[in-house]
């Protein structure tokens, strides 16, 4: 798949099919996610790869009510916990690069798994206790977002993005990119 059509296209997804996900294709989207760069090359992700079925209704219970990717969580073949380790990364003028660093690697994750077929939707609205305690997470370690993983039940669709005009300025603030 063409990188673009991955960027401009892919979109959140919340309905799986039950159909198990390769283990080939999993190792390909892993690979892509550990392909990222990071601070210093410190590499401070971890990914945890949940299929259980009880596992994944006690990470469904650990979204707070209203989230609307809980079912997902609980239905998909696949999720993927993503951790990471704050002190394997970077801190600068009170910036945590761990944070850039995981979202990073789960960007490429995403886009991927977009390119497998697969779909994906990001989740960070959730109770990290909760998902550390599910997953032995060491406490070192902070939870950062989990996507559910499978083929999607029915076709994403991207949602509208701002005009480029209001985010991206040439030489100083407010100067329109032309």
């Amino acid at each position: 798949m063409e990188l673009y059509n991955a960027i401009h296209n892919r979109g959140s997804v919340r309905k799986y099919k039950p159909d198990p996900v390769p283990k080939d294709t999993l190792i390909k989207i892993l690979e892509a996610a550990r392909a990222a760069p990071s601070w210093a090359n410190k590499q401070c992700w971890r990914f945890l790869v949940i299929k259980d079925e009880q596992r994944k209704k006690e990470l469904a219970a650990s979204l707070p009510k209203g989230n609307p990717a809980t079912r997902a969580v609980e239905t998909a073949p696949v999720v993927i916990v993503a951790c990471a380790d704050p002190k394997a990364s970077g801190k600068l003028e009170d910036k945590d690069y761990y944070l850039l660093d995981i979202g990073i690697a789960m960007q490429q994750l995403v886009l991927a798994a977009f390119a497998e077929g697969l779909g994906t939707c990001w989740v960070a609205w959730m109770e990290e206790e909760a998902i550390r305690k599910t997953c032995q997470v060491p406490e070192d370690f902070r939870v950062v977002a989990l996507t559910p993983l499978g083929y999607p039940a029915k076709e994403a669709t991207s949602t509208p993005r701002k005009d480029l005009s209001e985010i991206a300025f040439e030489e100083t603030w407010g100067q329109n990119i032309s």
